[in-house]
């Protein structure tokens, strides 16, 4: 992924011919480049045990799991021990460079729905905490979707049953943070207890965040961190948004049965969590590549949740308000945004074809619902991942002539945004964003130009 080219002095974006679309891709690219594990693992390495002693053990779950760990492999001393087996979804293992050893064994798995694979993984990874001595060093490394990738369910819990409670939660407008307390609850590796496992091993978790407020708790339900929640929060979560269980996952929670490791627990003691990457970077290193070609750039937050639509509709009242000359932001200008919004899949009529799309695609309808064909505006939104949902695209670009485009195609915004169909609605214009797997996940990005 290259960094940005030199652009034409962007006050006079529209009138020089240069298209937006472009600019906004490169401040994408920019963003995914700054959260890379390569550039971020060095400094947060810890040192290696006495080989004499102890052994360093490799253990980890998420999108960006290959990429980290081929920058341990590449970044530890190679004449220390090295060992370990990683997570990931499939088609996310980068090429391996040439001349680099493979000292880690990366496996892959289904995402966001889990698999076998990621059960095998799981029990692999747990069996690989046997035997750990106070003289061995655990490296554990962590980013967005080692929820599913790493399933090891709760006792008497069938994947199956998992399979299902993840499904309903996907479409149920739950934010990550719910979802999560669930999960973790239902599982015998995630919410600390991988952790609890490696004792009295020392345990240093290296972490890529994709969760609002960078929780380490939270991201891949965390399997190596204290768990503030209770099985009675995940029972409640189960009734707020009628998620539909077996008798024996209520009565577990009802009873307490699965709690979790909690703050405090000896299992945690000389533990030590490291944050290698965040949104707020990967936004801060957009809005500064924005700057450096002339525009006023603005962070609204990188911890935005809502519905996906209702999120875009801010977003374009602010836009809207930025292009009339009102409000705070000056144009022209780049509005950046991150976090985590949410899609609630709405029944349809038998018979309607099956929406497709993700969070970054369902936004940009909402988006460009509310915009209306304003002049002067464009947008991007993307999943930092490269992935929006289970579709090969990462999100989603809106111009000013976006809705024009489709309605000469026969194609109604409001219409797809009742089937949840953003990828049906973008594709036939060519504005799905595709980058295919980034291997790395700081969730979701979104920047709109305003000139």
């Amino acid at each position: 992924m290259n960094a940005p080219t030199p652009l034409t002095p962007t006050s006079a974006l529209v009138n020089v011919g240069l298209d937006p679309r472009i600019f906004l891709r490169q401040l994408y690219d920019v963003a995914v480049l700054r959260a890379l594990p390569l550039h971020n693992t060095a400094a947060h390495l810890p040192t290696p045990p006495d080989p004499a002693k102890g052994r360093t053990l490799v253990l980890g779950a998420g999108k960006a799991g290959g990429a980290m760990a081929q920058a341990v492999e590449a970044l530890w001393p190679q004449n220390a021990p090295l060992s370990g087996l990683v997570v990931t979804r499939y088609g996310h293992t980068p090429p391996r460079p040439a001349g680099l050893p493979a000292r880690i064994e990366v496996v892959e798995a289904s995402h966001p729905v889990p698999d076998a694979a990621g059960l095998q993984a799981a029990e692999r990874i747990l069996a690989l905490t046997q035997g750990l001595t106070a003289d061995d060093l655990v490296l554990c490394l962590i980013s967005g979707g080692g929820s599913a990738l790493l399933t090891l369910p709760a006792e008497g819990i069938s994947l199956q049953v998992k399979q299902d409670i993840n499904r309903q939660l996907l479409a149920s407008g739950a934010n990550i943070a719910e979802m999560n307390c669930l999960r973790k609850h239902l599982s015998r590796i995630k919410g600390g207890r991988l952790a609890a496992a490696c004792a009295p091993a020392r345990v240093v978790t290296l972490t890529i965040s994709d969760v609002p407020g960078d929780d380490p708790s939270i991201i891949a339900s965390g399997p190596t961190v204290a768990d503030a929640t209770s099985c009675a929060d995940a029972l409640a979560i189960l009734q707020r948004y009628a998620i539909a269980v077996p008798p024996e996952v209520e009565q577990a929670l009802r009873s307490g049965a699965w709690e979790t490791p909690k703050p405090g627990s000896p299992v945690f003691a000389g533990h030590t969590v490291r944050m290698i990457a965040t949104p707020q970077q990967s936004l801060e290193a957009a809005a500064a590549a924005a700057r450096a070609q002339g525009l006023n750039a603005y962070i609204l937050s990188d911890e935005i949740e809502g519905e996906s639509r209702e999120v875009g509709k801010v977003h374009a009242a602010l836009a809207r308000a930025t292009a009339k000359g009102l409000g705070p932001f000056q144009k022209p200008c780049v509005i950046l945004s991150g976090g985590e919004t949410t899609v609630t899949i709405k029944p349809q009529p038998t018979g309607t074809p099956k929406g497709r799309g993700g969070r970054a695609g369902e936004f940009c309808l909402g988006l460009a619902q509310a915009l209306q064909g304003q002049s002067g505006i464009w947008a991007l939104a993307a999943d930092t991942d490269g992935i929006d949902g289970i579709e090969d695209n990462a999100g989603a670009q809106v111009s000013p002539d976006t809705l024009a485009r489709s309605l000469a195609l026969g194609h109604k915004v409001d219409e797809h945004l009742q089937r949840n169909d953003a990828y049906g609605f973008f594709e036939p214009l060519g504005d799905l964003v595709i980058t295919g797997p980034t291997h790395t996940n700081v969730n979701d990005f979104r920047a709109m130009l305003v000139v």
